[in-house]
């Protein structure tokens, strides 16, 4: 029988998670389960950092972004000694259930585990939507809503100053956001790392604008877009725990080839963080909640090994192994529908 239930959120934070672990502790009340919160991602796990879970702890917190449990990107597959502690933990704080929230990092980390015998249910969070076996993650509808209001508030600047702006939006290899707010916000051309970016489309559809008598565009471009079969732009070459490079800095390019090529004024404007942080969307909540509270009833009823999934307006159960095992790209079908207003 399930009596205490571990909870941690891992990865990069997002809009969503406290509207989780409200869920989480509030349904686990009802089955008089203790819940123990682990603070920053598997790192607590590995250094036994932990936080009790109650009503009045999670009071006030759905509204709220980010993570009241902090968050890494520790991947305790790194290094054996942090396997090991992870390990001993867990028997330590006599968990009978894990809840792991989080992205493709946090839960191919959940599988793992779940492999060498620790009872986990993964949810999952990402603004980047790139999780396979689910339409959406939370944090997705917030980081759209975000991009969407920044384009639309780019429009006015850049119809003012008879310029080209380029928006740059985050996503590493799934252009989701890119083609969603571009959709949304109007944007004259979409750029996402499905299709390699081709320089003289970009500028034709641009002069085709201005021949039109338009003297101003709006071009979106994911973080993870490329130039054919040209490397992926990066801040640094330094990788992160999971061997993931730092994507920055495709817009400064793409913006100084468009002026090079045009003689049109053009702008950057790097959205970055500010897609991951602040209130949730009502969507995000909603869905936060629904994962939440099916995260406890899959483990009340000893059924681990599965990720809380979004299927039509249903909420199911995954193999955790199905939702990690490829990324979730842009459907081309959706891309085309936006090629129908570029330029």
């Amino acid at each position: 029988m399930v009596k205490k239930i571990g909870l941690l959120t891992g990865g990069g934070d997002c809009p969503g998670l406290n509207p989780v672990i409200r869920a989480v502790v509030r349904k686990c009340l009802e089955y008089n389960v203790d819940v123990i919160g682990i603070k920053n991602g598997w790192k607590g796990l590995i250094e036994n950092s932990t936080i009790k879970l109650d009503f009045q702890s999670v009071s006030g917190i759905l509204p709220k972004g980010g993570t009241i449990l902090g968050t890494s990107r520790t991947n305790p597959y790194k290094k054996e000694e942090h396997l090991k502690s992870l390990h001993e933990n867990y028997k330590k704080l006599a968990i009978d259930a894990l809840i792991a929230v989080g992205g493709e990092d946090t839960l191919g980390v959940a599988d793992k585990l779940f492999k060498e015998g620790i009872n986990v249910v993964g949810v999952p969070k990402t603004i980047d939507n790139d999780l396979s076996c689910t339409d959406y993650a939370f944090g997705f509808d917030t980081a759209l809503n975000t991009a969407t209001e920044a384009i639309d508030r780019l429009h006015t600047t850049a119809e003012s100053h008879h310029r080209i702006m380029v928006v740059e939006v985050m996503g590493r290899h799934a252009g989701w956001i890119a083609v969603e707010a571009g959709i949304a916000g109007g944007a004259d051309i979409i750029l996402i790392p499905e299709i390699p970016i081709d320089m003289e489309e970009v500028i034709g559809l641009i002069k085709k604008r201005h021949d039109r008598g338009k003297t101003f565009s709006i071009v979106v471009v994911s973080e993870g877009a490329k130039f054919g079969n040209k490397d992926l732009v990066t801040q640094e070459e330094k990788l992160d725990e999971f061997g993931h490079i730092r994507l920055g800095g495709i817009g400064d390019i793409l913006a100084r080839l468009i002026e090079n090529k045009t003689g049109y004024e053009t702008r950057v404007t790097v959205l970055g963080h500010i897609q991951r942080g602040g209130t949730p969307t009502a969507f995000d909540r909603v869905l936060g909640t629904r994962f939440g509270v099916k995260a406890v009833e899959l483990a009340i009823a000893g059924k681990f090994g599965q990720m809380v999934s979004l299927q039509g307006n249903k909420i199911i159960a995954v193999p955790l192994s199905s939702a990690i095992s490829e990324l979730k790209t842009v459907d081309l079908e959706l891309y085309n529908i936006a090629k129908v207003f570029f330029g």
